[in-house]
């Protein structure tokens, strides 16, 4: 029989008062598990400088703005905002410019996000007292964080020149109406993602996922300045399947979510407290995205792809099982932890990520093997 459950369940629509990446800098935390995040990122560079290679410059006594939305708390995002900042000084030379504008990045993510560990990492800040002391490193822009939910307003009219977000977009807004309610059609039951589940639950995720996108589009269109541009990418599927969740769903759709059945088994918690945690990420199709944005019609679309990221997973020894389990158990908890710890509390959340982490080395080489990650890329200018 499963234990009396007086820990915090979250409500699906306080979620973004606390979804977040986990913080910190411990072995689960997102500054130490995303270093596939870095490479997908470094892979895409071309796009994004492609995208940028269409912003309309001003003259350079007008400050330049750039904001990373869904900014998280690692070393990725000042890297990217290096390169953009890089590239546009670049493009300011080539035409002549003894001196390029004064640069404004703007890290934007949810109010939980560890914004302190990642304002520890920027330039001259980042490594150890010893290391700041003796660096004579800085950077070239001014620096602020933004609080706050990129499906809504986050910025003043016409403040902002370039937006970026990556690896982000696939985090819906809320659990969708009806998916943990046992009395909806839309019921996920059994499950705690919607991978391989029915249609009408899969329906459910693809309508948030276009209203917050759409939200998202909504709200860019009004804080970009004429003339801007924005480069996203977030986790897609190649399939038309509703239900196929692609690599997303190999990694909350099979030892993670054997894992939440174990608990089950085992009578450590109920099947209904289960059943009322769904991981709120929905990986669209290219038609589901470029939908949205033909609606909204803000937006023109420079460029709209599928695009083959590789594996979430980044090993040292792919032929150490141990190893490899570990990794995807690190990136599950990287990324869900937070939801997971709130739901179950720290005990029975680090009994479930120790199941994911014994079932994940039992099938190491088919994990290695079949967890792939595909991305939607999106170049967007503002239409005139």
């Amino acid at each position: 029989m499963a234990p009396a459950e007086d820990n915090v369940v979250v409500p699906h629509k306080k979620l973004e008062k606390l979804l977040s990446m986990k913080g910190g800098k411990g072995e689960a935390s997102y500054v130490n598990n995303s270093q596939a995040q870095a490479q997908h990122a470094r892979s895409m560079l071309h796009l994004l400088k492609d995208t940028l290679d269409v912003v309309q410059l001003n003259s350079p006594e007008t400050p330049f703005a750039v904001a990373d939305l869904g900014c998280s708390c690692g070393s990725n995002t000042l890297f990217i905002v290096d390169v953009i900042i890089k590239h546009m000084i670049k493009r300011y030379e080539a035409l002549g410019y003894d001196e390029p504008p004064e640069f404004s990045a703007f890290f934007s993510d949810l109010p939980s996000n560890d914004f302190n560990t990642l304002f520890q990492l920027l330039p001259p800040y980042g490594g150890s007292m010893e290391e700041c002391l003796a660096s004579d490193s800085h950077r070239s822009y001014f620096a602020a964080g933004v609080p706050g939910s990129f499906y809504r307003r986050l910025f003043p009219a016409r403040s902002v020149d370039f937006f970026y977000s990556a690896f982000s977009l696939h985090w819906l807004s809320q659990v969708p109406d009806g998916v943990v309610d046992n009395r909806s059609a839309a019921y996920n039951k059994g499950r705690i993602f919607i991978h391989g589940a029915n249609e009408i639950t899969a329906d459910a995720y693809r309508k948030q996922f276009q209203t917050d996108l759409a939200g998202f589009l909504r709200s860019r269109s009004v804080e970009m300045k004429r003339g801007g541009s924005m480069f996203l990418a977030c986790l897609g599927k190649t399939s038309l399947d509703p239900t196929d969740q692609g690599g997303a769903g190999l990694l909350f759709g099979a030892d993670f979510q054997d894992a939440w059945d174990d608990l089950v088994r085992e009578g450590l918690i109920t099947s209904e407290k289960r059943d009322k945690f769904n991981i709120p990420v929905y990986a669209p199709s290219l038609q589901d995205f470029k939908e949205v944005v033909e609606a909204d019609g803000s937006f023109v679309i420079n460029k709209l792809e599928v695009f083959k990221g590789g594996s979430p997973l980044v090993v040292n020894h792919p032929d150490d099982a141990a190893e490899v389990g570990r990794a995807l158990a690190n990136s599950c908890r990287s990324i869900s932890g937070v939801l997971v710890d709130a739901h179950l509390g720290d005990h029975l959340s680090e009994e479930l990520f120790s199941r994911v982490q014994r079932r994940a080395t039992s099938h190491a080489k088919d994990i290695l093997e079949h967890l792939q990650f595909f991305h939607i890329i999106a170049s967007l200018s503002l239409a005139i």
